[in-house]
């Protein structure tokens, strides 16, 4: 059960580790792009490859779906980034129902850990397969394991790792629980855990105010979807900005809060601490560019700042 590219490695990975799939329940077909085109699911697009019967349902509480997924007589169901399941579906298989998520549980429960685990800083993360319970990822754990998190990293360098990551430790905990010895850990539930809410508009919006390595963690923690944002106000223009890359000069200085400084080469916010020097940014109404590029066709005012 599963949507992405996320979850295409692990139905993958099981295929080639000769496991076969009786089938695969995934998103209905949805439009999407200016035609508004019918666009399928990564994870249906592999299963039709692969000749795996493809289950789409709007509605996981349906009679019809019901008897269609039982009709499937799977003995174990493997969840990677699908929706809640109710519990006449996770109940129905006779080995469980598990789930890989993408952190180190309890820490990060939610829709989006990936990027709040960069945007707050952490410098380890990792993967957990748990079984399913009445609660969102709140489940017994079956394994976990480790990743670093690097300087450079952004939401989808991460993110890629922590897909075959996650593969290769779907297939690991298949083949305990086919072997009869996994070992079930119960989740903690300290008051002091983080938490992955979804995320969005107000959430990508940056605050300039903030500390410098506040920021450099807010703008890769959202590279390169759903990507930060801001205003930049350059003279009586009012331009919604979108920034990708950026690195952090740390220094003191006198400038205000989000005034931006250039030349013919970079673009620099000062921020406190120093400054976030913007390497690609997009502008409203147009592409995805490098900063030389924006300045060749941007003229800044001296007295330009982002808001």
């Amino acid at each position: 059960m599963g949507t992405p590219d996320f979850a295409v490695a692990s139905l993958a990975k099981l295929v080639e580790s000769g496991y076969t799939p009786v089938g695969v329940i995934t998103a209905p077909d949805r439009p999407a792009g200016r035609g508004r085109k019918l666009q399928e699911s990564a994870v249906k697009k592999y299963a039709q490859r692969h000749d795996i019967k493809i289950l789409q349902p709007t509605n996981l509480k349906n009679p019809s779906f019901l008897s269609e997924l039982k009709a499937l007589n799977a003995n174990l169901q493997v969840v990677v980034a699908f929706r809640m399941l109710p519990k006449e579906v996770w109940q129905m298989p006779e080995y469980g129902t598990f789930n890989l998520h993408a952190s180190l549980l309890p820490q990060y429960r939610g829709a989006a850990p990936i990027n709040w685990a960069i945007i707050n800083g952490e410098t380890e993360t990792g993967v957990t397969t748990f079984f399913l319970d009445e609660k969102i990822d709140t489940g017994e754990v079956i394994l976990q394991e480790k990743v670093i998190i690097k300087e450079t990293d952004n939401a989808g360098t991460l993110h890629d790792r922590l897909m075959h990551m996650g593969a290769d430790l779907v297939v690991k905990t298949v083949v305990q629980i086919e072997n009869h010895s996994v070992k079930r850990q119960q989740q903690s539930n300290s008051q002091n855990l983080k938490k992955a809410p979804k995320i969005h508009k107000e959430t990508c919006n940056i605050n300039w105010d903030n500390g410098i390595q506040e920021i450099h963690d807010h703008i890769r923690g959202l590279s390169p979807y759903p990507a930060a944002w801001s205003t930049l106000i350059n003279d009586t223009e009012t331009i919604l900005v979108k920034i990708y890359t950026a690195t952090m000069e740390k220094e003191n200085h006198s400038h205000k809060n989000g005034q931006v400084l250039f030349d013919k080469k970079e673009i620099r916010v000062a921020v406190p601490g120093g400054y976030i020097q913007i390497l690609e940014m997009q502008l409203s109404g147009k592409r995805k560019m490098k900063t030389q590029e924006i300045l060749n066709g941007l003229k800044l005012s001296k007295t330009a700042y982002m808001a």
